[in-house]
């Protein structure tokens, strides 16, 4: 994006009563930011409401954008225009995502397979596990992980993510210029190093309680899918569940037990059928289509030992040659989802191969 494009961008932002879902009405009328300020008040009027104009005409508002092109320049932000070919590919078709996003680190909103995975911030250690162990369960597939910062399942998220070499991205909640919680300011440099942090907020602004309900919804427009780890009856993660439905992305939620608080938010979607039960990395791979496209590091074993439905599976395999997964589950009369996660868990022991379409042949 041009200085001048983003000066007049920035500059209408920062008009009071102008948010993003009026600044793209503005700049698809009039062709661009600039020609909004440059249009007769009356047209900016009858579009976008009476006196709208007259704070247009504000100083105040090019002094901003320029303090803010300023800080944008001394932090080394990448400046992501929903115009723009980099601005991410998913957050663009929502109709209220931000006019403008500032991205720090190597972070990548087009990658071909982004999850966000939110939940409570006093996660559990079954929850940890969880998610470390899906994560772990979907390297191979190199997603990249999206979620929020925060304390409990964010923080988890990201860190997992780190640890299994995969890219992360976190979505703050305020501007560039601080950071919240303060507590994870260790893990920044290694996060924009793998990733980065993503922000539309602008410097100077506060982790104010509503911004984060924003935040949200670009956790939610980011993303393939989103996951909910762990989550009270209510909470931020069954917003940004919500979200998620909304842009018509799927949304899956872990069980947990009945009597446990922290599983109340998640039951709650499943029987709602808000979400997708999550038990495994397999019922994600098989709800999103995804297929490994890269050798995945199975370490090779002398003897690999299956358990039986694994062993049963295999023979078929070997007998049958390739074939589908749907009847893979058919003619050995075992429902499709357990067929599923019995050949993720064959693939990751290096006994079977997925190929495109669903098809599957012992290795």
């Amino acid at each position: 994006m041009r200085h001048t494009d983003l000066i007049y961008t920035l500059a209408l932002l920062c008009a009071e009563g102008v948010g993003d879902i009026t600044a793209k009405r503005l700049i698809e009328e009039f062709g661009s930011a600039s020609n909004v300020f440059k249009a007769p008040s009356r047209l900016v009027d009858s579009f976008a409401g009476r006196g709208l104009a007259s704070r247009l005409k504000s100083p105040l508002l090019f002094q901003r954008a320029e303090r803010e092109m300023e800080f944008i320049s001394r932090r080394k932000l990448s400046v992501w225009d929903y115009r723009d070919e980099n601005y991410p590919t998913r957050l663009r078709h929502c109709p209220d995502a931000p006019v403008i996003l500032f991205a720090s680190g190597t972070a990548d909103g087009s990658h071909p397979r982004i999850i966000s995975i939110v939940g409570t911030r006093k996660i559990t250690p079954h929850g940890v596990d969880f998610c470390q162990r899906l994560i772990a369960e979907l390297a191979p597939l190199d997603p990249v992980v999206v979620s929020g910062l925060a304390y409990g399942t964010d923080i988890t998220a990201h860190l997992a993510a780190l640890d299994n070499r995969l890219h992360t991205i976190g979505v703050v909640a305020h501007g560039m210029d601080i950071l919240y919680p303060a507590a994870h300011k260790k893990y920044v440099r290694a996060i924009e190093e793998n990733g980065g942090l993503l922000t539309e907020f602008r410097s100077g602004t506060a982790p104010l309680p509503e911004n984060f309900v924003r935040r949200n919804r670009i956790v939610a427009g980011l993303s393939e899918a989103t996951i909910v780890i762990e989550s009270a009856e209510k909470g931020g993660s069954l917003i940004t569940a919500q979200m998620a439905g909304s842009y018509h992305r799927e949304v899956f939620a872990v069980p947990g037990r009945p009597q446990d608080k922290l599983s109340e938010g998640c039951l709650s979607l499943i029987k709602s059928q808000q979400a997708h039960m999550l038990t495994s990395a397999a019922d994600l791979v098989y709800h999103l289509n995804w297929e490994f496209n890269r050798p995945r590091p199975v370490q090779k074993q002398l003897f690999i030992e299956l358990d039986t439905t694994e062993q049963t599976i295999y023979d078929y395999l070997v007998s049958q040659g390739r074939q589908l997964l749907d009847l893979i589950a058919l003619d050995l009369k075992i429902a499709i989802p357990t067929v599923t996660s019995v050949l993720f868990s064959m693939e990751l022991k290096g006994v079977v191969r997925p190929l495109p379409g669903k098809w599957f042949e012992a290795v």
